[in-house]
């Protein structure tokens, strides 16, 4: 049984499971799915179309499931589908997908077992992994990519069509203009490649064999930043490969995404590769902005 405050509203067409709770002030808009043992703290704002799984939890000023502040939206029901046992805290706003994004299908996403922290801002056709953590005041701006066992330090700001390879570590207050590579930490404006993210990858159980080839592979990749060039980053991923550094798995999956970045990047991002947005998709806001000339 679920119980709904008496000053909660709950569309009736929205759909709720077993054990829903929903607080005071709140308010569940039509096309909202909660699952099982979703817990709703005061004033949280779900609006559809949107999906989420089991056991999330929402903290008092949520705006989650909104229409997306980009100017290539044309107002179709796009959708936001979260997993299960993920927590968003006070003031988090996650937005609906656009129709143009090919590879989003029109859909924001978040998976399983996330913490976004107070203020934390997730954009239209953003696409977040599981076990994913992002401190207080992270903006993660649209078409967004965040792969699994990612943590993100308080207020920093990712471009749009940004890929974080998994268990990355971005420092606080670091500027995300381009991919993020896996296994590794980055840090300030310049988005600089600091090191291994060894204690990451201890936590997630990933042995000590593999952390000491990541780390031969940083000093090879990252370590002489005054040398660093395509050219420079082509020789390195060959000598990996030739060196058997590339049979270890993770080894092999930072390569891959080196490489991809390096072949198809657009200023360093994978996905801006993919965009499938034209200027036609925002003409009409500035048609909207015409004037006639004075007389």
């Amino acid at each position: 049984m679920s119980e709904i405050h008496p000053l909660a509203f709950v569309d009736p067409q929205a759909e709720l499971g077993e054990d829903v709770q929903v607080g005071p002030f709140c308010h569940v808009g039509a096309g909202v799915v909660l699952a099982d043992g979703c817990r709703l703290h005061s004033h949280v704002t779900l609006l559809g179309p949107a999906e989420f799984g089991r056991g999330n939890v929402f903290f008092p000023n949520c705006v989650l499931g909104a229409t997306p502040q980009d100017l290539k939206y044309k107002g179709s029901p796009t959708r936001l589908l979260v997993g299960d046992d993920n927590v968003f805290r006070e003031n988090v706003t996650v937005h609906r997908g656009t129709e143009v994004d090919r590879r989003s299908e029109g859909t924001t996403r978040i998976g399983d077992h996330s913490l976004l922290m107070v203020g934390v801002h997730v954009a239209h056709d953003s696409d977040l992994g599981n076990h994913v953590i992002l401190a207080n005041g992270v903006q993660v701006a649209g078409h967004v990519r965040i792969e699994d066992c990612v943590n993100v330090g308080g207020v920093s700001a990712m471009h749009h069509f940004v890929t974080v390879g998994r268990n990355a570590y971005v420092g606080g207050m670091t500027r995300v203009t381009h991919d993020v590579p896996p296994y590794m930490k980055v840090l300030g404006y310049d988005q600089t490649v600091r090191g291994v993210n060894a204690e990451g990858m201890r936590r997630w159980h990933i042995s000590d064999e593999s952390i000491a080839a990541m780390k031969e592979v940083f000093r090879l990749l990252y370590a002489r930043r005054t040398e660093q060039s395509p050219g420079r980053t082509a020789a390195a991923l060959r000598e990996i490969e030739a060196n058997g550094l590339i049979r270890d798995e993770h080894v092999r999956y930072l390569a891959e995404f080196v490489r991809r970045k390096l072949e198809v990047g657009v200023y360093g991002r994978v996905r801006e590769h993919f965009r499938s947005d034209a200027p036609t998709d925002r003409a009409a806001f500035y048609r909207d902005g015409e004037r006639e000339p004075d007389s």
